[in-house]
C-alpha cells in the first residue's frame, strides 16, 4: 500500500492544508461533525499565523491574541469519512472590532464542499480586555482576493419570550482547550446533542454561531432552544450571561 504525504501551501495572503477526515470527525451517518468542522476553522486559522512565525507562544509574548466571535458555515455537500479536503483560509479585512478571515474545503475534484466566514477580537490575554484592531502589530491585514459563497457572520439572539428549555450542560474536563475554557469547535457537539432528535441527522445548510462568553470547568450552560421552519435557534446561558448562541439550518 502507497502511503500518501498531505501537503500544504502558503502565499501572500493565502494558507492551504490537505486534511483527511478520520472516523472520529464524523457522525453515526458517516457525515463529518459540525463540531469537527467548527474545529478546522480554527485550527487552520493558527495553522497560517504559526507559518508566517505568529504562533500563539510569541503572540501571548506581545500581548495581542485571537478569540473567535463568530462563524458562518455554509454547507454545499457535507463531507464523508475518509474524504480528503483542502481547506484555504484568507484575512478578509476589519469590520469594526472584528478581524475577519474566510475559508473554503474543497473536495479532491476541487469542488467546495463548505465555505465559512469568521470574526475574531484581539484581545490582551493578561487582562482580558479587547483591544482595537489597528493596534495589532504581528503583520499587515490583508483583504481575500474572491468572493466566498457564504453568508456573512451575524448576530443570532432568541426572540424575547421565546423557546424552551433544554437539559443543561455541565462543562467537563474534555471540552476545555489550552486557554482553559470550552473549546470553539467543541460547542458543535454541544448544541447537536440538544437538538430534537429528528435534526440530529437531518441534512444541514448552514450554520451560524455567536461566541459570548467564556465557559470554564465546573460551570454549568443553561440551554433555551426554538424550532423554526427549517432551523433551530439555541443560546446558552451562564448566570444570567449569554455564553453562546447558534442558527443551524437544514434542507
Amino acid at each position: 500500500m502507497t502511503l500518501r504525504s498531505f501537503g500544504q501551501r502558503q502565499t501572500e495572503n493565502s494558507y492551504t492544508r490537505e486534511v483527511e477526515l478520520a472516523f472520529a470527525d464524523c457522525d453515526r451517518n458517516g457525515s463529518v461533525r459540525p463540531a469537527a468542522l467548527l474545529s478546522l476553522v480554527a485550527a487552520v486559522a493558527g495553522y497560517d499565523y504559526d507559518a508566517r512565525g505568529l504562533t500563539y507562544r510569541r503572540l501571548y509574548s506581545m500581548g495581542e491574541v485571537f478569540l473567535l466571535s463568530r462563524i458562518a458555515l455554509r454547507i454545499h455537500r457535507r463531507p464523508v469519512n475518509r474524504e480528503v479536503l483542502a481547506v484555504t483560509t484568507w484575512e478578509d479585512g476589519v469590520h469594526a472590532a472584528h478581524m475577519r478571515r474566510v475559508y473554503e474545503m474543497a473536495d479532491e475534484t476541487g469542488a467546495v464542499c463548505v465555505s465559512a466566514k469568521s470574526e475574531w477580537v484581539l484581545v490582551d490575554p493578561a487582562e482580558r480586555k479587547i483591544l482595537r484592531p489597528d493596534s495589532f502589530t504581528g503583520k499587515a491585514i490583508t483583504v481575500c482576493p474572491r468572493t466566498i459563497d457564504c453568508p456573512d457572520c451575524r448576530r443570532i439572539a432568541l426572540p424575547k419570550g421565546t423557546g424552551e428549555d433544554l437539559p443543561a450542560r455541565p462543562v467537563r474536563w474534555s471540552d476545555l482547550d489550552g486557554n482553559g475554557h470550552v473549546y470553539s469547535g467543541n460547542y458543535g457537539d454541544i448544541v447537536w446533542d440538544a437538538l430534537p432528535a429528528d435534526l440530529q441527522g437531518a441534512p444541514l445548510a448552514a450554520l451560524y454561531i455567536n461566541y459570548s462568553r467564556e465557559a470554564t470547568l465546573g460551570e454549568t450552560v443553561a440551554l433555551r432552544g426554538l424550532r423554526e421552519d427549517g432551523a433551530y435557534i439555541m443560546e446558552g446561558w451562564l448566570e444570567g450571561e449569554r455564553c453562546f448562541s447558534c442558527r443551524c439550518e437544514f434542507c
